[in-house]
């Protein structure tokens, strides 16, 4: 039996996980880490805190599953996109890296439109400068804290930090190339016209690999220090969403996935790099070699869901501890008691501005509708749904552009969850498949290991023999057309408090 390991260095943690060839899981271990807010808007994080996360996961697993190192055939490693990790000539991190969900760099982005063009950057890059790319972190860096820019040699993402340390080699693979801006989606390369026109010096950028491409092995320094084998391949592996993707078989144009974690994605395969003129949509590379993806990205589902936790819920919370229940399930439950629409209840999930479609890291969210009839109920459901609602966003946009839907496959807190999935059904208009793992772009991770170790002959050929479908859960056609309605009313209510938003959020960083 062969087995192999998929790390995911998330937002809030870094997940480990040994698969057999067959696809179970072990063993699993999740280490958190500090989300680090210096400044309104602004989030980062220590890449230490990544490398020891996944130097302990790794040990942890490996001790649990008692495999001998030498039965495993590789590692993939998945991450959170877009992040920036900069490193000087000695091979040091030169400051805290900037992640996928800081708004700091709105100046930078309109720097950069102006600068390259905004017809050029969607040519080019085939998506248009938004504060959460890479990019607009490297322009920022230049512009705030030049000593930093100087000292920079190359710049990582969360991932591609993590093999440095596992391997000694740097290099980063195409899928999360694909989400820097200073990639040419459609060639799967550096593009030299916006490095040049940005001033990025072609050299900080690492060599580039596919996703199953091995890029380096275990070191005997860190054979000792985790218990792996040295020369264990590790391979390119992916982004997060591409590793997401491939983890639930979304891997062949007609699969659509609806991932709901911190973030929420909509993404869907295709054979060719088609953009979105409007640059509503991001166009990316997937992890399967000449295959690419569209993809739309909501900051703030799970977050959103969390802030209500944290935030109102104390109840619930309270309940949960005395109880031993997930909190979480307390509040799903309370929701199913409210009606279709919460009675007139809508809510804005943007509460750290919004990607699809409003590229506006000024966006604030709110309860829109609040009536002195509103109970916990009402404000809990209409939490879920304006979520599923944003997620829908990007669903009608892949319609739009004549995207291939023949299946919706759920995963994240939006598939464990019955009553969401049902929920996501209902709005989205189409059937909602989940898949029997739910180990997120660890999984992934892993299949592509798999693949470029020889374990699997492909990425989609291991999806179809080891990814299974478990449950489907049906649209409610009576309640489909309800949330029409009230999809409608969400998707107009932006427009009208847009200023309003720009203007509190620009006095807050004042």
């Amino acid at each position: 039996m062969a087995y192999l390991i998929g790390i995911d260095v998330g937002t809030s943690g870094t997940k480990t996980v040994l698969f057999d060839e067959e696809g179970k899981a072990l063993a699993s271990r999740t280490v958190e880490y500090p989300l680090h807010t210096p400044n309104p808007g602004w989030t980062e994080q220590d890449p230490e805190d990544w490398w020891n996360a996944a130097v302990n996961s790794i040990q942890a697993v490996l001790g649990e599953s008692g495999v001998d190192a030498s039965e495993i055939k590789g590692v993939g490693l998945s991450g959170q996109m877009h992040g920036s990790v900069f490193m000087d000539e000695k091979n040091q991190v030169v400051r805290p890296a900037i992640l996928w969900n800081d708004s700091r760099t709105a100046d930078e982005c309109h720097e950069i439109t102006q600068t390259i063009g905004a017809e050029k950057l969607i040519q080019l890059a085939s998506n248009p400068a938004l504060t959460g790319f890479t990019a607009p972190k490297a322009v920022w860096l230049k512009n705030h804290e030049p000593e930093n820019f100087k000292r920079t040699k190359t710049l990582f993402l969360p991932k591609d930090y993590v093999r440095f340390r596992l391997t000694g080699e740097i290099a980063m693979e195409v899928s999360d190339g694909a989400g820097t801006l200073l990639f040419n989606v459609k060639e799967r390369s550096w593009c030299h016209e916006i490095l040049d026109g940005l001033g990025i010096p072609r050299d900080w950028m690492p060599k580039l690999y596919e996703s199953t491409d091995v890029c380096g092995t275990i070191t005997g320094e860190i054979a000792a220090l985790t218990g792996l084998k040295e020369g264990t391949p590790v391979v390119g592996g992916g982004a997060d969403n591409a590793c997401g993707a491939t983890g639930t078989g979304v891997v062949v144009e007609g699969r659509v996935l609806s991932s709901l974690g911190t973030s929420g994605v909509i993404l869907g395969p295709s054979a060719k790099p088609d953009t979105d003129p409007q640059g509503r949509a991001h166009t990316f590379c997937h992890s399967v070699p000449n295959m690419w993806y569209l993809m739309g990205v909501i900051l703030s589902a799970g977050m959103s869901l969390r802030w209500y936790r944290d935030v109102v819920a104390d109840s619930e919370r309270q309940e949960g501890a005395e109880e031993g229940r997930d909190p979480y399930d307390i509040l799903t439950t309370l929701a199913e008691k409210a009606p279709v629409g919460s009675e007139g209840l809508i809510f804005l999930p943007y509460l750290t501005g919004e990607r699809t479609p409003l590229k506006d890291p000024y966006a604030r969210g709110g309860f829109i509708g609040l009536t002195i009839r509103h109970q916990r109920r009402h404000l809990i459901r209409a939490v879920l749904e304006g979520i599923t609602f944003a997620m829908r966003d990007s669903l009608e946009i892949f319609r739009s552009l004549g995207v291939e839907i023949n299946e919706v496959r759920a995963t994240g807190g939006g598939a464990k969850s019955a009553f969401w999935k049902q929920l996501q059904a209902d709005i989205y208009g189409c059937e909602i498949a989940t898949i029997g793992s739910d180990q997120g772009p660890a999984f992934g991770a892993a299949i592509m290991a798999g693949v470029g170790s020889g374990v699997y002959a492909s990425i989609p050929e291991a999806c179809d023999a080891i990814i299974k479908v478990v449950q489907r859960t049906e649209p409610d056609a009576g309640r489909v057309k309800e949330y029409d309605e009230y999809y409608a009313v969400y998707h107009s209510l932006y427009p009208g408090i847009r200023e309003a938003c720009h203007t509190l959020s620009k006095k807050l960083a004042s």
